[in-house]
């Protein structure tokens, strides 16, 4: 039997971060290709406890359906944290529970866009929200990035070239590839652009706790009196990836068609991870974990630098990141990128070509990106030497 594959589907492509990383389990395999958090950051221990202790107290309100919008103790967990730590949500906003940040972005493209609207997003971007744009037939508009994130006066121009478009997808903490944190002035403007010429922004902030330098910049939602900013958190990189835990703030006007969205995707959020996670603020002190865990990102960050420096100098550029767990490094635009890249995983190195985060993967593209918080600190400093000494071949 032959099957018609959806127009919508057709030309999409998998995750290129998620096809190398099939060979990353190979024996003896440096994966710089994953994004996940460090294990040893993940706090097994506690998170062992709260589940005996769920499901030794009450096993069935853990393993019931549960409410699409969340369970209620996190929800109001949530929205009183991010009140008190960063000025997010209001009155006038709801907060949503998710399986994982990606679906705030699926939700959100659900219910704003139709078929054939448009998305200004940044260029390069987080390759699983682009086909999460993609796989509702949505056309995106990519805007370049400068070393302090979206160029404002392309995003102008884009806006004014693009009337069908829906929303503004914007990573600000250490952007996925990029690293880049968009600056206090840019968040300022991007906001006016949105508000003046009738755009919704999403806002993406898988990262924004893991910052190692620097200071913390308001979000673009701590600006929002006018909701039109859509907010996307996770407990991914804080908590651990695997529970799928995420969060959004919606602005209440669009709360219900949300929900909805939220029904069509998967029903609700596993209650037992959600109970865990409430579990977790009632019993431990969160912000003390991440402060915890922060050390650990920046010695594995400044080590990838450091190493980089010594062994790849004269060959990658990068900006340094403040925070997450990425480098985006460039190449000698003389060399070809996937080339050096099949290079390095034949030596048991895995990278991810710049490619597979454009908006238009069939340009050139000279940059690669590193993750820095999977691999050990020894396979930091292994994997950076035979990249430098890849190098030299080029050289």
């Amino acid at each position: 039997m032959s099957y018609t594959v959806s127009k919508k589907f057709a030309d999409m492509k998998p995750s290129a971060v998620r096809e190398i990383l099939k060979q990353t389990n190979q024996p003896g395999m440096i994966a710089f290709a994953g994004g996940s958090p460090a294990v040893e950051a993940f706090p097994c221990e506690e998170v062992r406890e709260l589940s005996n202790k769920i499901l030794s107290e009450n096993p069935v309100s853990a393993l019931v359906y549960g409410v699409s919008e969340g369970y209620e103790p996190l929800r109001e967990q949530v929205k009183v944290w991010l009140k008190e730590k960063e000025n997010i949500g209001g009155e006038d906003d709801v907060v949503i529970i998710t399986s994982g940040g990606t679906q705030v972005m699926d939700i959100a493209t659900r219910v704003l866009t139709s078929e054939g609207d448009a998305i200004l997003c940044e260029n390069p971007s987080f390759i699983g929200s682009l086909n999460a744009f993609r796989s509702h037939g949505c056309n995106l508009v990519g805007v370049p990035i400068d070393d302090d994130g979206m160029n404002i006066e392309a995003l102008e121009e884009a806006i004014k070239n693009t009337p069908d478009a829906k929303f503004i997808y914007t990573i600000p903490n250490f952007q996925n590839p990029g690293g880049t944190t968009l600056s206090l002035e840019k968040r300022k403007k991007m906001y006016a652009l949105a508000k003046e010429n009738g755009l919704v922004i999403l806002e993406d902030n898988p990262y924004g706790k893991l910052r190692v330098e620097g200071d913390d910049v308001p979000s673009v939602k701590s600006m929002d009196t006018d909701g039109i900013v859509v907010y996307a958190g996770s407990f991914s990189k804080i908590l651990a990836p695997g529970i799928r835990v995420a969060y959004a703030v919606v602005p209440k006007k669009i709360a219900g068609a949300f929900t909805i969205g939220k029904q069509v995707s998967d029903v609700h959020t596993g209650v037992l991870n959600q109970m865990i996670v409430s579990r977790w603020f009632d019993e431990y002190d969160v912000d003390a974990h991440i402060e915890k865990i922060k050390k650990v990102y920046r010695r594995k960050l400044n080590l990838m630098c450091d190493c980089l420096d010594e062994y790849c100098k004269g060959f990658i550029t990068y900006v340094r990141p403040q925070g997450g767990l990425f480098i985006w490094a460039k190449l000698p635009e003389t060399v070809d990128m996937l080339e050096y890249v099949n290079k390095l995983l034949k030596k048991n190195v895995a990278v991810v070509p710049g490619t597979a985060f454009m908006v238009d993967d069939t340009k050139p593209c000279s940059y690669i990106r590193l993750n820095f918080s999977t691999p050990s600190d020894e396979d930091i400093v292994e994997g950076v030497k035979i990249m430098g000494e890849t190098a030299k071949e080029y050289m």
